[in-house]
Formats: C-alpha cells, sequence, structure tokens
C-alpha cells in the first residue's frame, strides 16, 4: 500500500513564490503519512506567460531546491517544470525527484486543442517514462496525454501499477466532464490506478488568470484499474490523500483482459 498526495494548488508567475507551495504541501503531506507527492503542470509557473525565461535544466536552481525539500523529508516529489528546448521553445516537463531518483518526463502529446497551440512555445518529448519506490512502479503522464490511451497501455507494459498525472486542464463547456471520463478511461484501459492532480480553479480561489490559458479547473481524482473512483477534490485548493494497492491493478487487469486481447 502506497500513499500519495495530491496537492491542488494555483501556481503563480513566481518560480520562487511557487516553491513556498511546494514545500508547504510536502510538509503537511508528509505529515499525513505520503510517501509520493504530486503537484500540478506549470506549478514551476503557470500559463499564460512567457515560459522561456523560466525554464531551467534539471540540474538548476529551481529544480535542485525542489529536490532538496524532497531529499529533507524522503518523499518522492513530482512537479510539473519547463526545461529548455534546442529550438528556442521550451519543454513542459514534469520532474520526478527524491527516493534516488531525479529525472524528468517531458510531455509527449501537446495540447494543440480548443484553441490553444502549446506546440508553438513547447517541444514534444518523446519517451515514456516510470520510476520505481518501496517496490512499485509508477509512470508518469501530463494533462492532454490523457486523450491517448496507447500511452497509458504502454506505460503498463512497462510494469507500472500507477500513473501519476499532472494537469492544468482548460476550462470550457463539458471539459470537467472530459477531464473526469477520461481519467476513468486511462485506468480501465490500462489497468493501472491514474491518479490525477490539476490546478485549482483560479475563479473558485479568487486569483486573476489570463482568460486565454489552461490555467486550470479544480477536480483532481484518483481511479483504480476498475474505474471506480476512489478520491475527488472539488474546484478550489485542496490535498487529496489516496491509499493505492497496486494489487488491485493486477486483480483488474485479469477481471477486464483490456491488456491481454487488445489486437492493434
Amino acid at each position: 500500500m502506497a500513499r500519495i498526495a495530491l496537492c491542488q494548488v494555483n501556481s503563480g508567475d513566481d518560480p520562487e513564490a511557487n516553491l513556498k507551495l511546494i514545500r508547504s504541501g510536502v510538509e503537511a503531506a508528509v505529515a499525513d503519512g505520503a510517501r509520493i507527492v504530486v503537484f500540478p503542470e506549470a506549478t514551476m509557473a503557470r500559463f499564460g506567460r512567457p515560459l522561456e525565461p523560466v525554464a531551467e535544466p534539471l540540474d538548476g536552481p529551481w529544480a535542485s531546491a525542489v529536490a532538496a525539500v524532497a531529499a529533507e523529508h524522503d518523499v518522492v516529489v513530482v512537479v510539473g517544470m519547463f526545461t529548455p528546448a534546442d529550438d528556442g521553445r521550451v519543454r513542459n516537463t514534469l520532474l520526478v525527484t527524491g527516493g534516488g531518483h531525479h529525472r524528468g518526463y517531458d510531455k509527449i502529446h501537446l495540447y494543440d486543442a480548443f484553441g490553444f497551440a502549446e506546440s508553438d512555445t513547447v517541444a514534444p518529448g518523446t519517451t515514456a517514462t516510470t520510476f520505481e519506490l518501496d517496490g512499485v512502479v509508477f509512470g508518469v503522464a501530463t494533462c492532454y496525454d490523457v486523450r491517448f490511451p496507447e500511452l497509458f497501455r504502454a506505460l503498463a507494459d512497462d510494469g507500472a501499477d500507477v500513473v501519476l498525472l499532472p494537469a492544468s486542464w482548460g476550462a470550457g463547456e463539458g471539459k470537467r466532464e472530459q477531464w473526469e471520463v477520461l481519467v476513468r478511461a486511462r485506468a480501465l484501459d490500462s489497468g493501472c490506478w491514474v491518479l490525477a492532480c490539476g490546478q485549482a480553479d483560479p475563479a473558485a480561489t479568487g486569483v486573476t488568470v489570463n482568460p486565454k490559458a489552461p490555467t486550470g479547473i479544480g477536480y483532481s481524482l484518483a481511479a483504480d484499474g476498475f474505474g471506480r473512483v476512489a478520491a475527488a477534490a472539488g474546484a478550489g485548493t485542496e490535498t487529496l490523500l489516496v491509499d493505492v494497492d497496486p494489487a488491485v491493478s493486477a486483480k483488474a487487469r485479469a477481471a477486464t483482459g483490456a491488456l491481454a486481447n487488445r489486437r492493434l
């Protein structure tokens, strides 16, 4: 059994100020017994501001500060940041640090949808990523990745029983419903637990943001491999604690045959 904290926050424009959110979130989660603490996509700096000026490599000061927090509290922290790309764009990166790990996952599927063009400023990644903690294999994915079941099946093929999904979901008509259905569907597709941690809804917390940017709707949730919702948040800032039993993933795959019976 692994206890995982999903810290649904509103990140701001300033990476240094956002480090304070991470420190306080980790401290509270560890006090409640969490072994992994997950923050949303774009926690380093929210969407709607220029990203290139804040992008840093994984050995830069921002990621190193997060690593120090993880080491101090003996946990793994998964958090959205931006790293430089070679073509003048940035990469939308999930930092995984702590527990002997310090690596990044670069978002593969970019949000060129609903009138937004993430690929204008962000270069795509190419490689699925997993890590292990306490004998459990975890996969990671980011926001728009949730629309692509093949990634989640690939992570399951790589041994993952749990997929951590930070996001900064775009608001709009029907978008909450899509978010909840997609998280549960990807859990069913892969037989994995899917733990989705989104940015809180700025409107619910009184934060003014760029209305054209995908800055979050809240409603983080955790679903097991049967598609059952184990925990769900509201629109505002909130931390969910989820106790994940990886054995449920094996039971789900055996029951549904969703991996064993695929033909394409």
